[in-house]
């Protein structure tokens, strides 16, 4: 279990994420929701020790930044630099720094994981393509590709939705359903709205402080929405008069 207990991040004199607290169980996919700048990013970086962070975040009791190799995390696609030299193949096999290290040889095992990944995502047949080469959902596969040849037990996904074909949201989404029946737990940053949000156990709707933390019926009410989002928008209509959608 994942246990967030009071974070908070300053982040340059400007208090981006304000006491957050919640718990990720095993076998959860969980959606982070909530307007641009509310610190869903931030969050997740603050989890991954890549900005300093007050309060406590635990797995299993442990202090999670000391448990990295536990961890797969699949940043923003405009966080990567795609101009970047490197195979679909070198991508993947980077998971296996998560424990050997960057200056040791891979062994046969990680290369094992590596081609069983890229064929559970369908991108065997590219694995010698450049990244940039490859198309945005392509490109985001081998990238899911390298989070599951790191065999984690927790997932952190920002934004995997954007830009990404049909084809490839069916693999991620099948892929998702494996992973929780796994017992492995995902927290998915997204701007997704409406039936979409219904695919996930829990939501966690948030602007620099945690303001819902429940089903996605319970959460995407218009007194929450408004809260995080402001009071100009408004419900139009939606096949679930239960969870509105807004604009």
């Amino acid at each position: 279990m994942l246990e967030v207990e009071q974070l908070s991040v300053n982040y340059r004199g400007i208090l981006a994420l304000d006491e957050i607290s919640f718990t990720l169980s095993p076998g959860e996919l969980v959606g982070l929701i909530g307007p641009n700048g509310a610190g869903k990013s931030t969050l997740i970086k603050a989890l991954l020790g890549l900005l300093p962070m007050r309060g406590r975040a635990l797995m299993d009791d442990r202090p999670l930044q000391q448990q990295r190799h536990r961890i797969a995390y699949i940043p923003q696609r405009s966080q990567i630099d795609w101009d970047y030299p490197i195979t679909a193949w070198n991508v993947v096999m980077m998971a296996s720094t998560a424990t050997t290290g960057w200056f040791k040889n891979p062994g046969q095992q990680a290369k094992w994981r590596a081609e069983a990944a890229l064929a559970q995502v369908q991108m065997t047949d590219l694995r010698r393509r450049q990244i940039g080469q490859l198309s945005g959902g392509q490109q985001q596969r081998v990238f899911l590709a390298r989070a599951l040849a790191q065999q984690a037990d927790l997932f952190f996904f920002d934004e995997p939705f954007t830009g990404i074909d049909k084809k490839t949201e069916d693999i991620m989404l099948s892929i998702f359903a494996e992973l929780r029946a796994q017992g492995k737990t995902l927290l998915i940053c997204s701007h997704e709205w409406g039936d979409s949000l219904n695919r996930y156990d829990r939501l966690l709707l948030l602007n620099r402080t945690l303001l819902a933390n429940d089903l996605p019926k319970a959460v995407m009410t218009l007194e929450n929405i408004r809260r995080a989002y402001g009071e100009n928008l408004q419900p139009v209509a939606h096949s679930h008069p239960e969870m509105p959608f807004f604009c």
